[in-house]
C-alpha cells in the first residue's frame, strides 16, 4: 500500500520541527509540510477546510464541535500553550492598577473567540471577579484594521461587543488612549516599542502565572491537531498515527532542551528555566493525550460555554478521535 500524501499545516516550533525536518514521520503518510503563522492557518483550515492535518484553535474548534460542524477531527497533540497573565495590556494613565480595575473599560480583542481571550476571560473572572459583561468589547485587528470573527459568533445579551472604527486597529486605538486595554495572544506594537503609557496588567506576570499554577495545576491549552474528518473516517488508523508522530516529535525537542553541551535555542539560563519548569510541573510539563490533561480541558469548556461561545457544555471526550483516547502500553 503506498503511503497517503497529505497536507499538514503547522507551526516552526521545537516540539514540531521533526515532523517538519522529515526525522519523525506519520506512518502511512507521505507529508506536504507547510510551516505558517496560526493566523493563516485558523483562517484558512476554519473558513475553507485547506488542510488535511493541521493546527487547529481549541476555541474555534470546539464553537464548531457544539454545532455538530467541525470539518475536522481532534488529536490531543497541544501544540501550543501558555499561561495568559502575558497577554493583557493596559493603558498605564487610566487609574487601572489591579484587575477589578477593568471593570467598566473599553477593551480590545483581535476576535472575541480567540483562545487566549478565553482564557484571560476566564482567569479574570476566577480569580478577581471581573465578568465579561463588566467591560466593553471592541473587536479588531492587532495592527491592521477589518479582522472578522473567523467563524459566527453568539454571545450573550449582556456582553458588548463593538467592531473598531473601519480604518483602525487596536493597536492605533490604544496608542490614542480610546481604548483602556487591549487582550490578545501577541503584544500590540506600542508596548514593543516602549509607549509611555502602555504596559501589562501584571507587572510580573511569570510571578503571577506561578501562583495560578500552583493554585489550579492548570497549564492552558491553546492549540490542538485535527484531522479532516472525512480522511479520518476513510482511514481510521490516521488519527492515532498523527498522535504518535508529534509525541515523538516533542519527545526528541525537550531530549535536544536538555542538551546543555550546546544551547538549542538563542536564550541564556536554559539550563536553569528548564530545571525551574520541571521542579514546578513535573518532568513533562507539556503534556500530550487527554488523561494527563483532563482538569484543563474541564475547566476551559465550562469557561468556554459559560462565555456564550459553545451553545452546550461540551465533553472532553467529544473533542477526540475514539482512537487517540487510550494508547498501547508494552
Amino acid at each position: 500500500m503506498s503511503a497517503l500524501r497529505l497536507s499538514v499545516a503547522i507551526g516552526d516550533y521545537d516540539r514540531n520541527r521533526p515532523i517538519i525536518d522529515g526525522s519523525v514521520r506519520i506512518d502511512g503518510v507521505d507529508s506536504v509540510v507547510m510551516t505558517l503563522s496560526p493566523e493563516e492557518i485558523f483562517f484558512r483550515a476554519f473558513r475553507h477546510t485547506e488542510f488535511d492535518i493541521c493546527e487547529l484553535s481549541l476555541s474555534s474548534f470546539a464553537v464548531q464541535i457544539a454545532r455538530g460542524k467541525s470539518a475536522y477531527v481532534g488529536i490531543p497533540a497541544f501544540l501550543s500553550r501558555g499561561f495568559r497573565h502575558t497577554s493583557i495590556y493596559i493603558r498605564t494613565d487610566r487609574g487601572i492598577c489591579r484587575p477589578e480595575d477593568l471593570k467598566g473599560r473599553a477593551v480590545g480583542v483581535p476576535e472575541y473567540q480567540l483562545t487566549a481571550c478565553v482564557w484571560a476571560r476566564a482567569l479574570l473572572e476566577d480569580d478577581f471577579g471581573v465578568k465579561p459583561s463588566d467591560m466593553r468589547w471592541v473587536r479588531g485587528g492587532i495592527e491592521e484594521p477589518g479582522r472578522p470573527e473567523k467563524i459566527r459568533i453568539d454571545l450573550p445579551v449582556d456582553v458588548q461587543l463593538d467592531d473598531a472604527p473601519e480604518s483602525r486597529s487596536l493597536n492605533a486605538l490604544l496608542e490614542a488612549g480610546e481604548i483602556d486595554a487591549f487582550i490578545g495572544p501577541r503584544a500590540p506594537s506600542s508596548y514593543d516599542r516602549g509607549h509611555p503609557n502602555v504596559g501589562r496588567l501584571f507587572g510580573d506576570p511569570t510571578a503571577a502565572a506561578t501562583d495560578y499554577y500552583r493554585r489550579t495545576r492548570i497549564f492552558p491549552i491553546m492549540h490542538l491537531l485535527g484531522v479532516r474528518h472525512r480522511l479520518a473516517g476513510e482511514h481510521p488508523w490516521l488519527p492515532a498515527a498523527c498522535l504518535k508522530a508529534f509525541e515523538k516529535a516533542k519527545s526528541l525537542a525537550l531530549k535536544n532542551l536538555s542538551d546543555a553541551s550546546a544551547t538549542k535555542i538563542t536564550l541564556p539560563f536554559v539550563e536553569e528555566q528548564l530545571k525551574a519548569a520541571r521542579e514546578l510541573m513535573g518532568e513533562d510539563y507539556w503534556p500530550y493525550g487527554v488523561a494527563a490533561n483532563r482538569h484543563v480541558l474541564e475547566s476551559f469548556l465550562q469557561h468556554h460555554h459559560a462565555q456564550g461561545l459553545s451553545s452546550r457544555r461540551l465533553e472532553v471526550d467529544e473533542l477526540f478521535h475514539a482512537s487517540t483516547l487510550e494508547t498501547v502500553r508494552i
